[in-house]
């Protein structure tokens, strides 16, 4: 199926030549994709699970496949196999040593490359595929979730021994000093060989004869989107995360402030009830990034529910431009709609679920924790 793909597709385009700025792009592009998976995969059964309640039946045997080989996977790529295969069980304890989580591993990989710390950066592009992702590896059709499966296992092998090969050739690196690429693809017993062979097995078990021609139109569907997104990142360009001053007002203008933030800016739009109400679009900064011009004694301070959040307000006109964010009261979030728009290049809107806060907020990765009710 491999050669098959490579037929149809052609080479991988992580195998191109790259510099080393377009390096450094894909590679937080790439974190930020094996971070997710595993969460994605495991996340993927639970609307199989709830599918099965709803209707009150018992969970059918495609299910109990696709989520064994779904379990292993996430076992694998969060270090638990690993370290069983290492110090059998007396080594279990150590699953909370996350260092070993497949993502921690190309983090380290990464960072030692480019000689600087890197994080996951969630693009347009890379959120439209893992959505994509999910919605396949969750679809209630066995035959699609199958091919999901196996396409995004088979793509994978070849997509991190093109990037370990190029990173070697554009950073002059030891294969074997990278650690993630040479437990994946490398040596006499690489880990996705394993990955492959599991998923494919799911064929024979899930797919009828008769359906062997949807199933292969399924597989390439799945596959050139895995691919497509590997296409996708050689085109985004570096971000400027340099800092600029925005400056902003309150409606009548007798409070004026300004804030250090990139040009483009990433929002957060909050369903709370008094962002509902008041229309805030978040801007998440520390303290040291804003600062008061005049008008701070017009400035006047209400708190609700939990009384943790600072709300402040221009007592003169009534609007919120900045306060202090229940999440992190010692930061602030500043009110987008009330910055001058000419420096801002473009403004990217994710969506919190305020409404019910401790939930939502529960939920949220280590790097998202900013995120706020108000």
């Amino acid at each position: 199926m491999s050669e098959q793909a490579r037929a149809l597709f052609g080479p991988h385009p992580f195998a191109a030549e790259m510099s080393e700025d377009q390096v450094a792009n894909l590679l937080s592009e790439y974190l930020a994709m094996s971070q997710a998976f595993p969460y994605l995969q495991a996340g993927s059964q639970r609307d199989l699970i709830f599918d099965a309640m709803k209707h009150n039946r018992d969970i059918a045997r495609d299910v109990e496949l696709t989520s064994v080989v779904a379990n292993f996977i996430c076992w694998d790529e969060t270090g638990g196999y690993g370290q069983i295969l290492q110090g059998g069980k007396a080594a279990l304890p150590d699953i909370l040593v996350t260092e070993n989580f497949h993502s921690n591993l190309f983090r380290k990989d990464a960072s030692q490359l480019l000689r600087r710390a890197i994080r996951p950066n969630y693009s347009a592009a890379t959120k439209r595929y893992l959505h994509s992702l999910y919605a396949g590896l969750s679809s209630k059709d066995p035959l699609v979730r199958c091919a999901h499966m196996v396409a995004f296992e088979l793509h994978a092998a070849d997509m991190i021994q093109s990037l370990w090969t190029t990173l070697v050739k554009t950073f002059n690196a030891r294969p074997d000093d990278l650690e993630y690429f040479r437990s994946h693809v490398g040596g006499e017993d690489p880990a996705e060989k394993y990955h492959g062979e599991m998923t494919s097995r799911l064929i024979g078990e899930l797919v009828p004869p008769d359906c062997s021609a949807r199933f292969w139109d399924e597989f390439h569907r799945a596959y050139r989107l895995s691919f497509q997104w590997c296409c996708d990142l050689l085109q985004i360009a570096p971000e400027d995360h340099s800092e600029i001053e925005h400056r902003g007002r309150c409606h009548c203008g007798s409070v004026k402030f300004y804030v250090q933030a990139p040009r483009e800016l990433s929002a957060v739009r909050c369903n709370c009830s008094i962002c509902q109400m008041s229309g805030f679009l978040h801007l998440l900064v520390p303290d040291n990034k804003v600062g008061i011009e005049c008008g701070e004694e017009f400035l006047t301070e209400y708190q609700f529910n939990k009384n943790i959040a600072r709300h402040t307000f221009c007592r003169v006109c009534g609007v919120k431009p900045f306060y202090r964010p229940r999440s992190n009261p010692a930061g602030f979030s500043v009110n987008i709609r009330c910055l001058d728009d000419r420096t801002i290049e473009r403004i990217t809107i994710s969506e919190f679920d305020g409404e019910h806060w401790e939930q939502a907020f529960g939920s949220m990765h280590r790097g998202l924790e900013s995120l706020h009710r108000t």
